[in-house]
């Protein structure tokens, strides 16, 4: 196998309400975080150890709008996409990074009602999201 492969895939949970940011040429950027947990016993002290890890989800455009009508603070969201580190300089000079999940499919995994915190019912939720479709400009180079 030759090159290389970027893919993350992750289920967790919303720390945050989706942060969206539109541009003027009417494209969008969303913004949230998702904690994952790994949780075992400790062999030694026979402890239970929970440790959670935070990951920067970020979704574009039609995703974005999506999560944002749907996902709320503490929703489980299935997420797979691509990292990528993005280097800045912070006003005090200092080299900053972050990481980040680009997403380009994802599926909602909480249970909504009417009764909770959604304005809508259910039947308006989009069950998963895929940017990744094939368009018919798009050539298939292999061999077989």
């Amino acid at each position: 196998m030759s090159g290389s492969l970027n893919k993350v895939m992750l289920i967790g949970n919303l720390g945050d309400d989706v942060k969206l940011h539109r541009f003027e040429d009417g494209g969008c950027i969303g913004r949230f975080p998702i904690a994952t947990n790994e949780n075992y016993t400790n062999k030694v002290t026979g402890e239970k150890v929970s440790n959670t890890e935070w990951h920067n989800v970020v979704v574009r455009n039609k995703a974005a709008e999506i999560c944002e009508k749907y996902l709320n603070k503490g929703d489980k969201i299935y997420v797979e996409g691509k990292i990528k580190t993005r280097k800045w300089q912070s006003e005090d000079g200092v080299q900053r990074y972050s990481t980040e999940i680009h997403v380009n499919e994802f599926n909602f995994l909480s249970n909504k009602t009417e009764g909770n915190s959604m304005n809508s019912p259910i039947s308006e939720v989009p069950p998963s999201f895929n940017e990744s479709t094939p368009s018919d400009d798009q050539v298939d180079d292999l061999p077989f």
